[in-house]
């Protein structure tokens, strides 16, 4: 289960602390007076969501420190909320690990893979959840059957049994969502994230439905770099088509993103392009003569989540520059000394960009909705804006590179015109389970000659941790904005020639 698209308590206030930093660095001054946001966020003297306003505040604390860049507070000494501003007041990158993190404090303790009997139990007369467990471990209690847990292996045949579907498995959601199993326990059963595992896809934190999971953002930088006068690009992913509410259509984001300062935005959609002529090439160049299969590159977190499993097959990951990266590099070939603004749907995208080999291609990550909180602390009515016509001239492939299969789509579509006479092979999977599941099998051999997309989010981009739409209704709008589109394939993009230049790693 997935909150996205859904306006949620956890929403709105993610969304408050995100418009409220906004502010903050907009208006500049002494940024001490963060002390007083949490007062005009939680408001009055009685709990609203949890069982004290105190809570509920030094939550939000944490949260607005998390929003600016800053690290959690240690729960065990004092420090006020504001340690640590002035220093991150500036317009350049600031990033410490880790990316994602739990407040500790906010974690409800959740039980973890717990079989459990429920309300629903009829105390019926076959009592088949007992005849089938193959440990003992149900009795029936006044009629009613009790789960004995420490002989409980969690086999779930008492589940499946129950004609009532009286049992169920209680799974912490945050851990059940990871696909790389990285969420733990801590010694009081709070979540814990084993940081060697975690690949920074996100899907805890719009799981939890506690609100406890916050990556760090750049918000605050990035309204910094905007103020100095440098110029400020925004690189705008596939998934944005939507995600801003009906009123932002894509005719008038490049006005919208203007009023926020930025001096013009490019689609990423022109990178998308370019990177699917050169995973085309090396498909071309490498299967099967060099490697067993390709897998594409332009997943973050499926990519990390290959390295970090899946070592031996590391190679096979094509070594095409990503879109953003590519989008990166055009973008400062064309306008040298600017600052380029990556605007997507991801939070490992944050990961990416801080690596040191891209760090001077992308200055800045954010995600839709620490945008959304921008747009509000400006007071945009996007109904009001002009619109000057489409974005960019990227292709409708290009463009589908938001979705499940897209990526795979456009670098077979471009193939067939390289070589039209080749057959191509596609295996895709979305959400990290399924990931490691296809990896799983191409290791055994099961796709030697095949192409290989995988998504870190189920639906693809447009399921990421930073959109504001569910995925199903976000991929309707991204497929209408393909048939919109003039070009349709990848080798119709007016920046191919370039390239080889904006390619060299």
């Amino acid at each position: 289960m997935s909150f996205r698209g859904v306006y949620t308590n956890v929403v709105e206030v993610r969304q408050k602390v995100f418009t409220e930093v906004a502010r903050m660095a907009f208006e500049g001054g002494d940024y001490s007076r963060i002390i007083d946001l949490p007062y005009k966020i939680i408001p009055g003297e009685v709990a609203t969501y949890r069982e004290s306003v105190f809570l509920e505040r030094a939550i939000v604390e944490e949260r607005l420190r998390l929003a600016i860049g800053l690290p959690l507070r240690s729960m065990t000494e004092h420090a006020p909320v504001s340690k640590g501003i002035e220093e991150s007041a500036i317009a350049e990158k600031y990033y410490d690990p880790p990316l994602v993190n739990i407040i500790k404090f906010a974690c409800h303790s959740c039980p973890d893979d717990e079989m459990k009997v429920t309300d629903a139990c009829q105390g019926c007369l076959a009592h088949p959840c007992k005849e089938v467990c193959p440990k003992g471990a149900i009795s029936i209690v006044n009629g009613r059957s009790q789960i004995d847990a420490s002989k409980c292996i969690k086999c779930g045949k008492c589940m499946s049994a129950c004609p009532y579907h009286a049992i169920m498995k209680m799974e912490r959601p945050c851990a059940a969502a990871c696909g790389v199993d990285a969420i733990g326990s801590d010694r009081l059963g709070r979540a814990k994230i084993d940081y060697e595992k975690c690949v920074s896809c996100g899907m805890c934190m719009v799981n939890c439905p506690f609100g406890a999971i916050a990556d760090k953002g750049q918000i605050f930088q990035v309204i910094h770099a905007i103020k100095s006068g440098t110029p400020v690009y925004a690189a705008v992913a596939p998934a944005f088509v939507g995600q801003f509410g009906r009123d932002l259509t894509p005719e008038r984001l490049r006005e919208a993103m203007r009023q926020l300062g930025f001096a013009d935005i490019v689609e990423v959609a022109v990178g998308a392009d370019l990177c699917t002529i050169q995973e085309a090439q090396d498909f071309l160049e490498e299967v099967p003569e060099k490697q067993p299969f390709m897998a594409t590159s332009c997943c973050p977190a499926w990519a990390a989540m290959a390295r970090k499993m899946f070592p031996d097959l590391a190679p096979y990951i094509s070594m095409a520059l990503t879109p953003m990266v590519l989008t990166g590099r055009l973008i400062k070939k064309e306008h040298p000394g600017c600052k380029v603004v990556f605007i997507g749907p991801c939070a490992a995208k944050k990961l990416e960009a801080s690596r040191q080999e891209i760090r001077s291609d992308i200055d800045f990550v954010l995600t839709f909705e620490e945008v959304v909180g921008m747009f509000t602390a400006k007071g945009i009515h996007f109904e009001q804006l002009p619109s000057d016509g489409t974005l960019s001239e990227a292709s409708a492939d290009g463009r589908g590179f938001a979705v499940s299969g897209g990526v795979a789509s456009a670098v077979v579509n471009c193939i067939k015109e390289m070589e039209p006479e080749r057959e191509i092979k596609v295996a895709n999977a979305e959400g990290l389970r399924d990931c490691r599941q296809l990896l799983s099998d191409a290791q055994k051999g099961k796709y030697d000659g095949y192409l290989l997309e995988g998504m870190a989010c189920p639906g693809g981009c447009v399921g990421g941790a930073g959109t504001m739409q569910g995925p199903t209704k976000a991929k309707g709008q991204i497929v209408l904005t393909m048939k919109k589109s003039k070009r349709k394939k990848a080798l119709e993009s007016t920046y191919k020639d370039k390239l080889d230049l904006l390619a060299e790693r």
